[in-house]
């Protein structure tokens, strides 16, 4: 390939607008390590610049790491979005393999109620759940932040999809093998539904890391705080005017999410791009 054909005019304006939408989307988390390096009377100055005239790092997460326990925040994390993803996986590959691969007469019906399921949001249902979490008094608890999440009709739809595109004479293969249809889920079909999980898994984790609505209803114990509501109880605590302070607990509860998908990243792709196709 010569230089003309790698910088061809629409092979520049690709990689143009592609830098540009990185730059648009990156530039939140680029001020926000700015801002965590800054000292007060900096991030409140005229002036606007992404590099520190006095660096505070070292200030800036003392004061995150002492405040607040960030330590149990980002074990809640882990703990709650590891519970929810398991559960959500356990659940969704069975139903989706079933509604993908089996004969039945509901299976169109339990198509459309997986459609209808994704049309209704974790809000539509939160008083009922607050209601009944409450009678069971399960509130403050780990089972309550996980309950409600551990049915998700986004992972059977895209489960299904992917599992569609398994052969099915690899599922006939199995059977005549003398495979049960548990074994066949375990041995056959989740090996290659890995990207799909991957994919998946990057979803999950990242829609629970980040919640806050559902948190912030049915906790009230500091010690069973997640991460978003960890940095709301910050903010109350440092009466909110510490953004150096505030910017550096919230880089150190974003970076485990950017490191995750990094190292996920091809299987994130593959799982997106695979999902739906036909053997």
């Amino acid at each position: 390939m010569t230089m003309t054909d790698r910088f061809t005019p629409g092979r520049v304006l690709r990689l143009a607008l592609l830098t540009l939408g990185a730059i648009v989307f990156l530039a939140p988390y680029i001020f926000m390590i700015s801002t965590a390096g800054k000292a007060q009377s900096e991030i409140f100055s005229s002036s606007l610049n992404l590099i520190p005239q006095t660096w505070s790092y070292a200030e800036n997460f003392a004061k995150a790491f002492g405040r607040v326990s960030m330590g149990g925040l980002l074990l809640n994390g882990v703990i709650v979005c590891g519970l929810i993803l398991v559960v959500q996986v356990l659940v969704a590959i069975p139903c989706a393999y079933a509604m993908a691969k089996l004969t039945f007469r509901a299976a169109k019906m339990m198509m459309a109620l997986v459609m209808l399921g994704l049309l209704v949001p974790i809000h539509a249902t939160a008083l009922p759940l607050y209601v009944a979490f409450d009678r069971l008094s399960v509130l403050n608890s780990y089972f309550a932040l996980v309950a409600p999440f551990s049915i998700s009709v986004f992972a059977i739809f895209l489960f299904l999809q992917f599992f569609r595109g398994i052969p099915d004479d690899l599922i006939h293969a199995a059977r005549l093998d003398g495979m049960s249809e548990a074994g066949i889920v375990a041995r056959v079909v989740v090996p290659n539904a890995w990207p799909a999980i991957t994919a998946f898994a990057i979803f999950s984790v990242v829609a629970h890391w980040n919640d806050l609505f559902w948190p912030l209803i049915v906790v009230t114990n500091q010690a069973y705080a997640t991460p978003p509501l960890g940095l709301l109880y910050f903010r109350a605590a440092e009466a909110g005017d510490d953004y150096g302070a505030l910017m550096a607990a919230t880089l150190i509860i974003t970076l485990p999410l950017v490191l995750a998908f990094l190292l996920a990243q091809k299987r994130f792709v593959e799982g997106i791009t695979m999902t739906g196709l036909k053997g």
